[in-house]
Formats: structure tokens, sequence, C-alpha cells
């Protein structure tokens, strides 16, 4: 059964289309990431799925309603985390999830919510002291409270550092374990690789691509080759498509290719004309930023003026 169903969705503002014939599914227990630049489209999307915009054209279906006309019993079975939101500071997380909790039907216990997302240890601080990753996983911990079926997560991570978004996406996974369907836009590439399973790629408005993060990988963007040098001199000899190849800092051959059998075969004859040895060679697959890109260009070039 699908927690999403969207049918030729439509959102114009005047003359420009944000979100432009849109259509796709999302079946229960699945965590989808939709991705894309800029006015993209994502926003928009979200804020329609999550019933604050009427779409122009098109069906929406969230759990069975239209997200416009859901009731109270309908709102209590979805949870939402949006790109901002303001809490008060002089109370602590605790004090926030246990005024949170009986507004819904069947919330989770507090202390199971800090646990989910790794605030035990912090629950009796007052969030203004808080850092800035700490208040994000309150703002999840909000979301899911009330023991949503669907959570709708609009840039989670965005701003905070590495560590703080690492320790997010642990609270999202622990969430998604429990059966929860996950609507994610983000930003961050390597966000959606590690968490979703599916990704949706907007751009104008449109969907580009809509698969896996393992297909999207496999279908566009160049591998990657990585091999010391332990003779940095031989790099002035490179074969043309390697050429530029040789990071000095390194000392190391760095190069990407889209034809790795061709470019491997120019590597090795290289390699034995100068009698070098490969130790350390190392042989990627696209990077899932690299096909995002790609299909993102695809989508882009036929829109370009002809004199760009």
């Amino acid at each position: 059964m699908s927690a999403v169903s969207v049918e030729h969705l439509t959102k114009a503002f005047g003359q420009f289309a944000a979100v432009d014939d849109v259509s796709f599914e999302v079946p229960e227990g699945q965590l989808v990431a939709v991705l894309g630049p800029n006015g993209a489209g994502k926003t928009t999307t979200l804020e329609m799925l999550e019933g604050f915009l009427a779409p122009t054209a098109g069906t929406i279906r969230v759990l069975g309603a239209d997200p416009r006309h859901g009731g109270r019993a309908w709102r209590a079975r979805v949870g939402l985390v949006l790109q901002s939101t303001s809490l008060d500071p002089e109370l602590t997380a605790r004090d926030i999830l246990s005024l949170y909790a009986p507004l819904y039907p069947r919330p989770w216990r507090v202390d199971e919510v800090l646990e989910l997302v790794d605030l035990t240890a912090d629950a009796g601080t007052r969030v203004g002291a808080l850092s800035g990753g700490q208040r994000r996983r309150v703002d999840l911990a909000i979301g899911i409270i009330g023991r949503p079926d669907i959570l709708f997560l609009d840039e989670p991570t965005t701003g905070l550092d590495p560590e703080a978004r690492r320790r997010t996406w642990a609270g999202v996974e622990n969430l998604t374990s429990t059966g929860t369907t996950v609507v994610l836009t983000t930003h961050y590439i390597d966000e959606a690789d590690h968490l979703a399973d599916r990704v949706i790629v907007l751009s104008g408005g449109r969907i580009v691509t809509d698969t896996t993060p393992r297909e999207l990988r496999a279908r566009g963007g160049p591998g990657t080759i990585r091999c010391p040098l332990a003779d940095p001199a031989a790099a002035a000899d490179l074969p043309p498509g390697l050429a530029g190849g040789f990071d000095q800092s390194s000392h190391a051959l760095l190069a990407r290719s889209t034809n790795m059998t061709a470019t491997l075969g120019e590597l090795v004859g290289w390699a034995e004309r100068h009698h070098l040895d490969l130790a350390g060679l190392e042989i990627g697959p696209p990077t899932l930023e690299d096909a995002y890109l790609a299909a993102v260009g695809e989508a882009l070039t036929p829109e370009l003026p002809a004199h760009a």
C-alpha cells in the first residue's frame, strides 16, 4: 500500500510553474530523498504533501487522504520537521516533549523518543544552551513524539557540522527501523546516499529521475582511479586520457573516466613503458554526486539559450 500517491501535481505562481506535472508514489515504510538544485520545486512539493499549499492541478493522497482536508485524526498520524522552528529557550528537551506528547492519541514515551534521537544525556538541558545539532534533534523529537505513520523532513541537517549531521542521521535511521515512512528533502548528496531507499531528482519543477541510490550511481558519472606514483617525474609523460591527473601534494594519479577499461589499459601500458609498479591502485564506482550532477545537467541543457 502507498503512503503517498501523487498524480500530475502542478503548482503555479502566476506564470511560473514551481512544480510541473509531477507523479510518484511512496510505499509504506520507505525512506525517499527528494533532491534537486535551488528552485527545483522540492520544498513546494513537500508543502503540498503536508497540506500547507493547495496544488494548482493534480491530486495528492497522503495516508489515503487529501492533505488539505485531513482531519485531526489524520494529522495525528503525520510528523513534520520544517526547515526552521522557534522553541522556548528556557524549556528543556524533556519539558518540550512532555508538552507535545499529550496532544496525540498514541504518543511515544518521552524517554523512548529521547533515546531514539540521542538526547538522553541532554534531556535536562535548556534548549537555549544546546548546540545547533542538539536543537535540530529536538525538532526531530517533536516531529516523531506522536508516533507518526509518515514523517516529512525538510532539509533537516542544513548548517550542521559533520558530526551533528551524522548523529541526526542515526536518529532518522532509528525511526525508520520502526516502519515509519519518511520523505526527506536535502541538498546533501551523501545524506541521501546514506539514508535513502530511493531518490527522486527534481529540476525545473519536473522529475528527471526516480530510482535507488545504487541504480542512479551506476547509471551516470565517471568512475574514479587513484594510484600513488613512486617516480613523480614519470607523470610528465602520462597518456592523453590521464594527463593533468597527477596531484603534486600527494604524489598520486587522480583521474575519472566513463570508460574504465580503456583508461586502465592506457595506465597499464604507460606503467610498463616506465617500468613502474602500480601497487596501491584504487578503482571506485561513480559517486552518487557525479550521477546526480549528470542527471540535473542533462535536464538543464535543453533549457540553455542557443548562444550559451
